[in-house]
């Protein structure tokens, strides 16, 4: 295992996780659900944010390559059957090279995974659907199994495994990394061996917080999720869940885009912060003429 990717589990009290379940058990006998499809779920209720990522002058042949990255959708009490139609439907009207998806499809259970599948397998995109798993899609340990299911309708997991999902001469590679909290392994060294010098590396990691020791000479771009851009972002509701690096920064050169994700835990609000598909445009530079 690479000790040094793993960051440290975060464990509420007994008393914050009784008053938190307690306020999502009343939330969904209100109509939560409900109220959170209409404010959030609906067409012209989400934002699509595009982002453009600079190649280097070896990788000019991924000019205009297109990632879509989805995130936290966290079925459950708030989403679930059907309410990601829209979503599915923005996506696939961007005609994207590839969708990935950086983790916590569920809140609290491994069948709520079901619950979003059919939706999901709806996305289209022209070089495949990826994923990786989130803190939360590791409960009761049932991750192999949520994996097993969804490969059958076409979406793949990696689980610190890197794929050339454009082809084995393409110098695209995709690494999804086990979530940094909650995995049993964190070893990707593997997954990299057969990383060449002309390559461009697109890491997939739930957690942003680890991304500087996730990089490899090669990187080119981390993709994470987990803090749903604060989803109260008020004084000190912020502070209540994991920490935000901001929606794009630089880590040693490379960036990291962090998504805002789609769905929520424990109350159906976001407060200044919609929910978002990512638009990733890969850009070769100029070359004047």
């Amino acid at each position: 295992m690479s000790s040094n990717l793993r960051q440290p589990p975060r464990r509420h009290s007994t008393l914050r996780l009784f008053v938190f379940k307690a306020a999502e058990t009343l939330a969904r006998m209100l109509g939560g659900r409900a109220f959170y499809r209409s404010l959030n779920l609906r067409p012209g209720r989400f934002d699509v944010r595009e982002e453009l990522v600079a190649l280097p002058p070896h990788c000019s042949a991924l000019d205009g390559v297109s990632i879509v990255q989805l995130s936290d959708i966290h079925a459950g009490a708030f989403l679930r059957e059907g309410d990601l139609g829209a979503i599915a439907d923005a996506v696939n009207d961007l005609e994207p090279d590839l969708v990935v998806f950086t983790g916590d499809l569920i809140s609290r259970n491994a069948d709520e995974s079901l619950l979003v599948i059919e939706d999901l397998a709806r996305i289209r995109a022209r070089f495949g659907f990826y994923a990786v798993f989130g803190n939360h899609d590791y409960r009761h340990r049932r991750e192999s199994e949520i994996a097993a299911t969804y490969e059958l309708r076409g979406i793949h997991f990696l689980r610190n495994e890197s794929v050339r999902p454009l082809g084995p001469d393409s110098p695209l590679v995709l690494l999804g990394v086990e979530d940094l909290e909650e995995a049993k392994s964190l070893d990707i060294q593997p997954a990299r061996e057969e990383l060449r010098d002309c390559d461009f590396e697109v890491v997939l990691s739930h957690n942003p917080s680890g991304a500087r020791a996730l990089l490899s000479p090669v990187t080119g771009l981390v993709l994470s999720g987990h803090t749903h851009g604060r989803q109260i972002d008020l004084p000190v509701l912020r502070d209540l869940g994991p920490h935000h690096p901001g929606d794009r920064v630089d880590v040693d050169g490379v960036p990291l885009i962090t998504s805002h994700g789609i769905g929520v835990i424990g109350v159906p609000l976001r407060v200044r912060v919609r929910p978002e598909i990512v638009l990733v445009r890969l850009t070769a530079p100029k070359v004047d003429a």
